[in-house]
This record gives C-alpha cells, sequence and structure tokens, in this order.
C-alpha cells in the first residue's frame, strides 16, 4: 500500500475514472436492453449491473497490483448483446450456465498459452493497424458529436488545445472539468436527484442445456477472444508492458466464475478504455501507471455498489460529453499506432488492410471487424511478404 500512495498521482485516477465513466456511457446501454429483452424485474437489472462491476473491478485492481502494469478489465459488451438476440427463448439460467461455460472455457486457453504464442507471432504492423482501427472510431466521433452539440463540442475541442499547451500532463482532467461546466452553463446538467442505495445482489441457479452451450457458451469465447483479449494484449503490447496473457485469462475467468451466477456476463480484458490508461495521458512514468488500472476497478466497485445511482447519473449526462472526451482522449494512442503502422514498411500494406477492415466496423458471422481485420491482414502479411533468396 505505501508503493500504491507513492506512485499515485491524479492523471492516473482520472484516467482510470475516464474508462469507467466511458464503460458505463456506451455499453451498459446493451445491458439494459438484454435486460428487457429477458423481461427481467429492475431489481434483477440491478444485480447484473453489480455483478458485471464487480467482476472488472476486482480483477483489475488483482491483475494491476499483481503485474504492475495499467491492466483494465471489463465486461464482454459483444458477449452481452448476444443475449439481446436469444432472450426469452433462452432461459435466465441457461444463460447463467452458459456464462459459466464461457469462463471454464477461456480460462482453459489461458492455462494452455495459446494466446501468448498467438501474440508473439502477430506483426508488429498487423497489432498497430488492429489498435488505429478500432480507436479510429472513436476519434472521428469527437468530432461528428459538434452536430449534435455545437457548443459543448467546440468549447471542449478549443480547450483541449489549450490545455494541452499549458498543461500537457493533466490536459484530459482539465478537459473532463470543462465539459462538465459547459453542461452546466448549457442547461443540460441532469436534474434528477441520486437516491444513494447500495445493490441487493440476486442469486441465479445454473441450467445446463445443449442449446445454451451452441448458441451462447461458444460464441461467447469467440467473441471475448477476437474481439476483447487480442485487441486487449495488443495494447499492452503496444505500451511497453510485456506482460503474459497467461495470468489475465486466468483471474479474469475467475472473476466471471464467482460474478457469473449473480448475472455477471464474462469478464474480459478491456480494449477501447484500456488505451486511456497505458499512455503518456496517465502517467509519463510507464511504471506508474499501474495505479490507473487499481483506480478503474475501484471506481467500478463504487459504481457497482451503489446500483443504479451512479449509473443514472453516468446515463444522464450528455452523450456529447462522452463521445468528444473519449476521441479527445484516445488522441495520443490513435497516432502512436498510425506511426508504428506506417514506419513498419516491409508489412505497411499489410497493416493498413489491417487498419482499413478493422475500422470499417465490419461485423461478419457474429465475429467482430478486429478479428477480420487480424484475418485480411494476416492473408496479405503471408502472400505479400518478401520472399526469402
Amino acid at each position: 500500500m505505501a508503493a500504491l500512495r507513492r506512485d499515485a498521482s491524479l492523471s492516473a485516477i482520472a484516467a482510470g475514472f475516464l474508462a469507467v465513466l466511458i464503460s458505463y456511457a456506451g455499453p451498459l446501454v446493451i445491458v439494459f436492453q438484454a435486460a428487457q429483452a429477458a423481461q427481467v424485474s429492475p431489481e434483477m437489472t440491478a444485480s447484473w449491473v453489480w455483478a458485471i462491476s464487480v467482476g472488472a473491478g476486482l480483477s483489475g485492481i488483482v491483475l494491476s497490483l499483481w503485474l504492475k502494469a495499467p491492466v483494465i478489465t471489463a465486461w464482454s459488451a459483444p458477449g452481452t448483446a448476444l443475449l439481446i438476440t436469444l432472450f426469452p427463448g433462452l432461459s435466465l439460467n441457461e444463460a447463467v450456465g452458459a456464462y459459466l461455460t464461457a469462463a471454464v472455457l477461456i480460462g482453459l486457453i489461458g492455462f494452455t498459452g495459446s494466446l501468448d504464442r498467438l501474440m508473439r507471432h502477430l506483426p508488429p504492423a498487423i497489432a498497430s493497424g488492429m489498435l488505429a482501427g478500432i480507436l479510429f472510431q472513436f476519434g472521428a466521433r469527437a468530432f461528428k458529436a459538434v452536430e449534435a452539440a455545437p457548443l459543448l463540442g467546440l468549447g471542449m475541442l478549443a480547450g483541449y488545445l489549450v490545455f494541452k499547451r499549458l498543461w500537457p500532463r493533466y490536459h484530459v482532467v482539465a478537459v473532463l472539468v470543462l465539459g462538465l461546466v459547459l453542461t452546466a452553463a448549457l442547461g443540460q446538467w441532469p436534474e434528477r436527484a441520486l437516491t444513494w442505495q447500495l445493490a441487493a445482489p440476486k442469486f441465479i441457479s445454473p441450467a445446463w442445456s445443449w442449446a445454451s452451450a451452441l448458441s451462447l457458451a461458444l460464441p461467447l469465447v469467440l467473441v471475448s477472444l477476437s474481439g476483447q483479449f487480442l485487441p486487449g494484449m495488443a495494447i499492452l503490447r503496444s505500451a511497453g508492458y510485456t506482460t503474459p496473457a497467461r495470468p489475465i485469462l486466468a483471474v479474469t475467468s475467475l472473476g466471471a466464475l464467482l460474478t457469473a451466477p449473480f448475472g455477471g456476463v464474462t469478464t474480459v480484458l478491456a480494449a477501447i478504455t484500456a488505451a486511456l490508461c497505458t499512455g503518456r495521458e496517465a502517467h509519463a512514468d510507464p511504471s506508474r501507471r499501474y495505479v490507473a488500472g487499481v483506480a478503474n476497478g475501484v471506481f467500478y466497485l463504487l459504481a457497482g455498489s451503489l446500483g443504479g445511482s451512479l449509473i443514472a447519473l453516468f446515463l444522464a449526462l450528455p452523450p456529447a460529453l462522452v463521445a468528444v472526451l473519449a476521441g479527445l482522449a484516445l488522441l495520443g494512442a490513435i497516432g502512436a499506432n498510425l506511426t508504428a503502422l506506417v514506419q513498419d514498411a516491409a508489412h505497411r500494406e499489410a497493416g493498413l488492410i489491417t487498419f482499413l477492415a478493422t475500422a470499417s466496423g465490419l461485423n461478419f458471422l457474429g465475429l467482430a471487424s478486429a478479428f477480420w481485420g487480424v484475418v485480411f491482414g494476416g492473408a496479405a502479411y503471408v502472400l505479400l511478404r518478401p520472399s526469402r533468396a
């Protein structure tokens, strides 16, 4: 704890908070949609939110402290989206059984070291192209948001340039504060009073069936590995962290096993929000950025334990504020990956194909564009690489 207090910084804590804010303001909507499709009560929905928050929070804290790296975890948003198509035909008990099955399978993959072997053979240009393609959409949305909220969007964009010049280390924090001030000044601050109420987890007995295993468990493993763990590991590698995948898969799988009976979908390694905590914006010293992972986990636990109170506030904030904040905070990561892609002259075309396929948002056969970006880029890498003498 002494080391944590010594390494703590406002920028790292703010990066962890921002990652949680973006997670709740975006993917959490999918959780509510799945709850509506399952026709469950608000109390059960609150239990789901508690479970996914606790699973992500505890996993992130343990891994960040253990590995001394900013390991950002989250719940599987693509996996939650699968539920919308399966409910109400799939029972809630079968869904929990599928969660447990997926957690065991992902844990076995981590134990065998399969993901580590894949990461060692992934060319840097393809990894950079995939990351740049994922993050590009968020950077573009920051400017697209100006259409919906011109004063808020332009004010935050102008503030970013000024704060980047004056306070480069804390410019993201300053932009967040400016966005909140502008939101209040423009009369867009949520007026609903917060009700401080602790969440009450509700136990769900698991049930297993071949239908749930094939329609939910196996797709959940595929989308979690291709859309979350693979790009999440690539983000850690691009930031200079040599953290192996085995302990990350083991801890997140254990977290998923513990929270699944309360409605917690698979706990995974974060991809988008991880980029907020692994770059210089979190801290100039890479060895002190793990504090962002710890802070991220703490904010997850706080939000989850308070149930819908803080979450209602997050969802009530203007979407433009979250979009601009996310895009500006990720500019550094986008630029770093595009630079790495272009500098790899031997595999530049494979990297560009990966970037374009990933940025396209392609969703084919239930697999996300990050997966297809690696597939197309890998094919280009194999076919176009210079032949050996």
